[in-house]
């Protein structure tokens, strides 16, 4: 008679995971250490392009507000662009905000142009053209300087 080798252990139908949580874990806490370094900045080069200047009306009033690296702000009015000369300025953003409104509530069609100092911060320049907005300018342009 032939006899069958008894076994201990029968046949096991469930998947031993233990490796798959240490593979796991141990992908986790890769993750974990890079993600921070992923996210600290992006390096970028703006295009570079010349651009014509746009035409613009004679009859209409130009006010050109300069933000400045420190955050005080300057403007010229008149009748064309002008970086050169300041008719007033402010060191507050409210009080820039209250003098801007006063300039264009007096004339609607006042065209309001920002430039900024290249090493002012965006969240400056983005605040002031908020206030302006919130001042009752609708109709506002950006000065760059063409490459060289």
């Amino acid at each position: 008679m032939l006899v069958r080798p008894q076994r201990k252990h029968g046949p096991k139908a469930e998947m031993n995971v233990v490796p798959y949580i240490d593979v796991m874990l141990v992908l986790l806490v890769i993750f974990m250490v890079t993600a921070p370094m992923l996210t600290l900045g992006v390096k970028i080069e703006l295009p570079k392009v010349a651009s014509e200047a746009l035409t613009t009306d004679t009859r209409q009033q130009i006010l050109t507000l300069s933000v400045k690296a420190e955050g005080g702000y300057y403007w010229n009015l008149g009748g064309e662009l002008d970086t050169q000369h300041q008719t007033d300025s402010a060191v507050a953003l409210d009080e820039m905000r209250a003098k801007v409104a006063q300039i264009v509530a007096e004339r609607r069609d006042t065209q309001v142009y920002i430039r900024a100092d290249k090493d002012a911060g965006y969240g400056s320049v983005v605040a002031a053209m908020a206030a302006l907005q919130q001042g009752g300018v609708s109709n506002l342009g950006l000065v760059t300087e063409a490459p060289q």
